[in-house]
Formats: C-alpha cells, sequence, structure tokens
C-alpha cells in the first residue's frame, strides 16, 4: 500500500500544511460511497488520487516522514483514501500502530469509514493515543451508533445546512466550520483533531457527485 506526504498542501480547504494521500485499495469494500458520489472521485482530485501507485512510498517509509514532522506539527492523514487494511474489512492494527507512535508529540488526525466491530477498538487506542481518528458516520442514523463507541464522529449533512442540528438520539451536529464560512481552511480550524469533543461535525454534501453521496448514505425508511 502506497502513501504520498504532501509536506505544504495547496488544497484550499486544508490549508498550508502537511497532507497525505492513500492509495485507492485502502478504502473499505463496505464504503457507500465507493463509485456514488465519493468527492475524490471527481475532478483534478482523482487524476492525484490514481497516481499514487505509482508516486506514493511503501507504508514503512511513509511512517518515517510523519516521524520527522516538527513538533507539535498539525496535519491531516488522508485527503483520500482510508487507514491501512489487508482485505477491505478490517484495519490493519500493526500498520496503524506504527503511524501512531510516529504521531507522537505531533497533531495528526483523519477519518475512516472502516467503523466494523473489529476495527472501533483499534480505533479507540489510537485516540487514546494521540492520532485523532474521526468515525465517518453516513447519517444520523449511523451517528447514534457509534456515539459512545470511544471515539469522535463525524457526518455527512445535507446540502447547504448551516446550523446546528440534533439526531433523533439527540447529538449534536456541528456544520464544518469551513463550510460555513467561519474558518478559512482546516489549518486554522483544528475542530477535527480534537478527539475528545461532545459533538459530531458535519460536512454538507458538496462536489460534482454531492447527490449521489446523499442518496447513497440516506437512511433506510
Amino acid at each position: 500500500m502506497r502513501v504520498r506526504l504532501t509536506e505544504i498542501s495547496h488544497n484550499k480547504k486544508t490549508g498550508p500544511m502537511p497532507v497525505s494521500t492513500t492509495e485507492e485499495k485502502s478504502c473499505p469494500l463496505s464504503c457507500p460511497l465507493k463509485g456514488q458520489g465519493c468527492y475524490a472521485e471527481y475532478g483534478p482530485g482523482l487524476w492525484h488520487w490514481r497516481k499514487v501507485k505509482d508516486s506514493g512510498v511503501p507504508w514503512g517509509d511513509f511512517v518515517s516522514r510523519v516521524r520527522r514532522l516538527p513538533k507539535l506539527q498539525l496535519w491531516r492523514h488522508n485527503q483520500a483514501g482510508d487507514l491501512p487494511s489487508e482485505d477491505g474489512v478490517s484495519i490493519d492494527e500493526e500498520k496503524l500502530t506504527s503511524l501512531v507512535n510516529a504521531n507522537k508529540r505531533k497533531r495528526g488526525f483523519t477519518y475512516t469509514h472502516y467503523t466494523d466491530e473489529a476495527s472501533l477498538p483499534i480505533v479507540k487506542k489510537a485516540n487514546d493515543s494521540g492520532f485523532t481518528i474521526n468515525l465517518s458516520a453516513n447519517n444520523y442514523d449511523e451517528v447514534d451508533r457509534l456515539i459512545g463507541k470511544g471515539s469522535p464522529v463525524v457526518t455527512i449533512m445535507e446540502e447547504g445546512a448551516s446550523k446546528v442540528e440534533f439526531t433523533a438520539g439527540n447529538n449534536k451536529v456541528v456544520p464544518c466550520p469551513h463550510s460555513t464560512g467561519k474558518a478559512v481552511n482546516c489549518m486554522h480550524c483544528g475542530l477535527c483533531q480534537i478527539a475528545d469533543r461532545d459533538y459530531v461535525i458535519g460536512f454538507p454534501a458538496h462536489g460534482i457527485g454531492k447527490r449521489k453521496a446523499l442518496e447513497a448514505t440516506r437512511s433506510p425508511q
């Protein structure tokens, strides 16, 4: 599995901080957004993502580069791609642990659609060790399922959502500050890196495939 680390990103949403990209095969087989509106599957981002399998470095080399990042550096793992996995079903704990250790005294954060029962305790352990992994819920019903698993949660919101909302389980969902104009970029926000926050961060559907994404992730009626 290959990964590319860009030490000064040109992504306007993240800002000029270190950002990684992991090749497509890292994504779980169960992700409902695969081919159904995933933002990374459109535009220039897709072209860059597909190049990672050739231009990226092996996992161990990537981890070494993370270890050399400055102390307290805020950085985002995976602007596209997911956590390491050998089977596309559950997280490879050994590989993830090596990244968690490399992140010591740094402020790394990421997101994952690996929300299977085998992966949840692995994600919690990473969060407890200082590497923030947000569980990606596909809708508000999934938010209520994932809350209480020991890890922070993010979710998709309806297009144009700009106000705080609550799930059926009374869990608070706060729109991403960048989407509402309250933050310039991730580098100036940092909320997704806060593992012990008491609210969910919501990302309003966006991009060319937003309608497909909402349809693919909508809760069953």
